[in-house]
């Protein structure tokens, strides 16, 4: 059972990881295309520009899980480190609870802010803004999830395992 949901867990992170590679990929060619295009033709592609943006803005709320299983998020560990250690699992605990809080938080305020815009259409692609929206409620439940997976081990040892593969076991 634990191999198969260590499975699960590699399936879901490197899911998420080629979405953003995928985003990045697309953003990437769009500009270059628009940019040879600007330069050689005296002329652009319309919407490559709103198209980077959104892409971007999807990117930035996809990568972010992944940011924290690598611990790459800004972290403040002074007061944290120079706790004894039980007060320090004590302490992880809670910030994964506050955390937790937050990102569901996030996860209704992002609901309720993409359907206000439900009607908005992009300038140049005419979508709807709900479509650029949902990244944020989307990008949030990510985040819970990826928060859910790394939780016992990183209020156990104090780190996660992405973080331990990094720096090949080292800490300090």
């Amino acid at each position: 059972m634990r191999v198969l949901l260590r499975r699960l867990e590699q399936g879901f992170v490197a899911l998420n990881a080629w979405v953003v590679i995928a985003c990045l990929a697309v953003m990437a060619g769009v500009v270059f295309v628009n940019v040879c295009m600007r330069y050689f033709a005296n002329t652009s592609i319309p919407w490559a520009d709103e198209l980077a943006r959104y892409l971007m803005i999807w990117m930035t709320f996809l990568g972010a899980g992944l940011v924290l299983r690598q611990g790459g998020h800004v972290a403040i560990t002074s007061l944290r480190d120079a706790l004894p250690g039980r007060v320090q699992m004590v302490l992880r605990a809670a910030l994964v609870c506050l955390l937790m809080g937050f990102f569901a938080y996030m996860v209704w305020v992002g609901w309720d802010y993409m359907n206000r815009a439900r009607f908005q259409r992009t300038p140049a692609l005419r979508l709807s803004f709900r479509t650029v929206y949902a990244a944020m409620p989307i990008g949030f439940a990510l985040l819970m999830v990826h928060l859910a997976l790394i939780a016992p081990r990183f209020i156990r040892v104090g780190r996660t395992e992405a973080e331990d593969d990094m720096t090949g076991g080292q800490h300090g």
